[in-house]
C-alpha cells in the first residue's frame, strides 16, 4: 500500500485545471519543474511538449499528449516576494489522444472527458509500452522500427499493414525508400518460406530508378524485368499472342481515344486475326491488296486517291525494295481536273473503262512479292499495321470516315513499334512470374513515353486477371516514385488520356481491397498525386517534407495526424517519420530500422568524399587543355 502511495506520489505531475472540448489544461505542481524524476531506481524524462500524459478518472486512465505549455502567475500565493522562485505556475495543454480500457489495452478516440480536478500522472514504462502497441498478443508480426525518443521497439501486424493500401511520403534523401525495403523486407522474412504465401500472395512493384534491383532487396526470390528501350539487350516482359493483340492492351500502349479510335483499333484487330487464321496467309493479303489496288485506280477523286495510294505504298514497304518502291507509280497517272480518272502513263487506256489494265501496272504487280516467307519474316506488330492500313482503306470506302481522327493512332504505333519489340515478347508458355511471386519491373532504362504506360498497362491486365480468381489470393501492387504515373498535371498527354489513367488507379485503389488487390505508393511530391489516390490510402508513413503545398496535401488527406504532430513534418530527421493510419490508434514518431548494405536500395546520396579520398593522381597539362 505504501509503495502505490510513493508511487503515486512520485508520478503525479498536477491536476486538470480546465477542459474545453478536446483541449485539457493540466496544472503542474511546483515540485514536478525539473526535467527528469528519479523512480525505482530509473530515470525518469519528465513531462514536456510532445510528451504523453495519463488522467486517472476513477478507474479510468485517459491518455493526453502535451502539445504547449506556459507560466501562469500564482496571484493565491502566500509568499509576497516577487522574486521567489515559485511565485509562477506551470500549465500544461494537452489534446486527448485515447484511453486505456478495462482489458488493459490502448484504445484511441475520446470516450469520457476528464473532470477539474482529476490527477496527472507521468507515463510508467509499461504504460508507455501499452499505447504504442499496434499488434495483439498473437499473429503475426514484423519489426522494423522504435520509437523515436523512448526507443521503444514496435511491432507492425502483417495483418492490418499488408491488407491495407500504404502511402509512403517524404523528401528525397529522407529516408522513404528504406522505409519501403524494410516494410517488405519484413514481410518476406517473417512469410517468405511458407508455402501457401508463395502460392497465394503476389507482389509487383515498379521501380523508376532501379533502386530495388539488388539480390538481397526485399527478398532474394523474385524476378526482375530490367527493361530497355535503347537497345535489345533489356529482358522481356513475356505476353501471348492474344494478350499482346488485345484492343484494351493496344489501346493502353498507343493511348487510343474512345469514340474514334479504339473501336478503329477493335474493328482491325478483328481483319488480322481472321486473316492470319487462313490457310494461306500470305494468299489471303494479296488478293485483298489486289481488290484495293483496282478500286483505287478507278477512283474519279484525285485528292481521295493519291491518299489511298500512300497508304498502298505503306502497305508493300516491307516486300519490295527500294527500287521497285520508288517506281510503284511510275507508269500511272491521273487524266482530268480534280474529277477525272486514273491511266496508263503515254497510253489511252482509261482504268475505269478498262479495269483489267490495271492488271498490267507496277502496283498490282509489286502485290506478287507478298510470300510466305517474308510475311513471315516480318515482326507480328509490322504484319498488324498492314492490316491498319487495310483497315483504314476500308473505313474509307465504306463508312467515309474522317481520316485526321483516325491515322494519328497508326503514327502512334509507328513511333513506337521499336520500344514496344524492346519491351514486350510474343512467348505462349512463359509465366510472367516465373518462379517466384514477386515482380520487380525496373523502367530505369526506359524512355519517357513508355515509363508512363508499361505500369498502367501492367497493373490494368493483372488486376483485371487477378479479380477473375479465388478470393482467397492476394495481389501488392507497389509503386516506387508514384507522381510518375499518379501525376494530376501532365503536359506530354491529352486531358482524356490523362484522365483514362487516374480513372484505372483510382478504380484498383477504391475497389481492389474488395478483390484482395492493395496499393502501396511512395512519392516526394505528394501534392502532384491525385487526391482521390491519396485520400484512399489507409496507413501513411510521412517522412520529411518542406514544401508548403505537399503539407497541405497531406493534411488535408490525413485526418488521422494531429496539429503538433504536423507541424514537425519539417523537422524530421532521416529516417524518421510519422506513422498514422488504421493500424495505430494515434500517431506514432518512429526511427525505421536501417536495413544492411546488402539489401539497401539503390538510393544513397552521392558523397564527394569518397572521389577526394582516393590517392591524388596527377594532371597532365596536355590532356587538361
Amino acid at each position: 500500500m505504501n509503495n502505490i502511495i510513493l508511487k503515486d506520489a512520485i508520478l503525479r505531475i498536477g491536476e486538470v485545471s480546465g477542459v474545453e472540448g478536446k483541449k485539457v489544461f493540466i496544472k503542474v505542481d511546483k515540485n514536478k519543474n525539473s526535467s527528469d524524476l528519479f523512480f525505482d531506481g530509473d530515470i525518469i524524462k519528465n513531462v514536456s511538449v510532445g510528451s504523453y500524459v495519463e488522467i486517472k478518472k476513477g478507474f479510468l486512465s485517459i491518455i493526453g499528449k502535451a502539445e504547449g505549455e506556459k507560466l501562469s502567475e500564482d496571484n493565491f500565493s502566500n509568499n509576497n516576494e516577487y522574486t521567489h522562485a515559485n511565485k509562477n505556475l506551470r500549465l500544461l495543454t494537452l489534446s486527448l489522444v485515447g484511453y486505456i480500457g478495462f482489458n488493459g489495452r490502448f484504445i484511441g478516440g475520446i470516450k469520457e472527458l476528464p473532470l477539474i480536478g482529476n490527477e496527472a500522472y507521468i507515463l510508467t514504462e509499461e504504460k508507455i509500452q501499452i499505447i504504442h502497441r499496434l499488434t495483439p498478443a498473437k499473429g503475426n508480426v514484423i519489426n522494423i522500427a522504435k520509437t523515436d525518443t523512448e526507443d521503444i521497439p514496435i511491432t507492425f501486424p502483417i495483418n492490418g499493414i499488408f491488407n491495407s493500401h500504404i502511402a509512403i511520403f517524404g523528401n528525397t534523401g529522407s529516408g522513404k525508400s528504406n522505409t519501403l525495403a524494410a516494410l517488405y523486407q519484413g514481410l518476406f522474412d517473417v512469410a517468405g518460406s511458407h508455402n501457401d504465401f508463395l502460392q497465394n500472395s503476389k507482389f509487383l512493384l515498379f521501380d523508376f530508378n532501379g533502386e530495388y534491383v539488388k539480390p538481397a532487396c526485399i527478398t532474394n526470390n523474385k524476378t526482375i524485368y530490367n527493361l530497355r528501350t535503347q537497345d535489345d539487350t533489356g529482358k522481356k516482359i513475356p505476353l501471348s499472342f492474344n494478350e499482346l493483340f488485345d484492343d484494351e492492351t493496344l489501346s493502353v500502349l498507343v493511348e487510343a481515344t474512345e469514340k474514334t479510335q479504339k473501336p478503329f483499333l477493335k474493328r482491325a484487330l478483328r481483319f488480322y486475326k481472321k486473316s492470319k487464321d487462313k490457310p494461306d496467309f500470305a494468299s489471303y493479303l494479296k488478293t485483298i491488296l489486289q481488290n484495293k489496288v483496282k478500286d483505287i485506280l478507278k477512283m474519279a477523286n484525285k485528292d481521295n486517291a493519291f491518299k489511298l495510294l500512300d497508304y498502298i505504298e505503306e502497305i508493300l514497304k516491307p516486300f519490295v525494295d527500294e527500287i521497285t518502291e520508288r517506281e510503284l507509280r511510275n507508269d500511272i497517272e491521273f487524266h482530268g481536273g480534280i474529277a477525272g480518272t486514273f491511266k496508263k502513263l503515254g497510253e489511252t487506256t482509261y482504268f475505269d473503262k478498262h479495269p483489267e489494265a490495271i492488271e498490267n501496272t507496277n502496283l498490282f504487280s509489286a502485290t506478287a512479292y507478298i510470300t510466305t516467307d517474308k510475311l513471315q519474316s516480318i515482326s507480328p506488330l509490322s504484319q498488324f499495321e498492314i492490316f491498319l492500313h487495310l483497315q483504314l482503306l476500308e473505313d474509307l470506302f465504306r463508312y467515309k470516315v474522317n481520316n485526321e481522327h483516325i491515322y494519328p493512332v497508326i503514327s502512334r504505333i509507328k513511333s513506337k513499334q521499336l520500344s514496344i519489340e524492346r519491351i514486350f515478347i510474343i512467348n505462349e508458355s512463359c509465366n510472367f512470374w516465373g518462379e517466384n511471386n514477386c515482380v520487380i519491373i525496373n523502367l530505369h532504362d526506359v524512355n519517357l513515353d513508355m515509363k508512363k504506360t508499361i505500369p498502367l498497362l501492367l497493373a490494368k491486365n493483372i488486376y483485371n486477371a487477378h479479380k477473375k480468381e479465388s478470393n482467397t489470393k492476394s495481389l501488392n501492387i507497389i509503386i516506387d516514385e508514384a507522381h510518375n504515373i499518379l501525376s494530376k498535371t501532365s503536359f506530354r498527354e491529352t486531358e482524356d488520356w490523362k484522365d483514362y489513367r487516374l480513372e484505372t488507379f483510382e478504380e484498383i485503389i477504391k475497389e481492389g481491397r474488395k478483390f484482395g488487390v492493395f496499393v502501396t505508393i511512395s512519392s516526394q511530391r505528394p501534392n502532384d498525386i491525385s487526391e482521390t489516390i491519396i485520400s484512399q490510402a489507409h496507413n501513411y508513413f510521412i517522412h520529411q517534407l518542406i514544401n508548403q503545398k505537399d503539407l497541405l496535401t497531406i493534411g488535408n488527406a490525413v485526418s488521422y495526424i494531429d496539429k503538433i504532430t504536423e507541424e514537425s513534418i519539417p523537422t524530421l530527421s532521416v529516417g524518421t517519420c510519422i506513422f498514422s493510419g488504421i493500424a495505430t490508434p494515434m500517431p506514432l514518431k518512429l526511427k525505421i530500422t536501417e536495413l544492411a548494405d546488402c539489401k539497401k536500395p539503390n538510393s544513397h546520396t552521392f558523397k564527394f568524399n569518397n572521389i577526394l579520398d582516393k590517392p591524388n593522381t596527377p594532371v597532365d597539362a596536355d590532356s587538361a587543355r
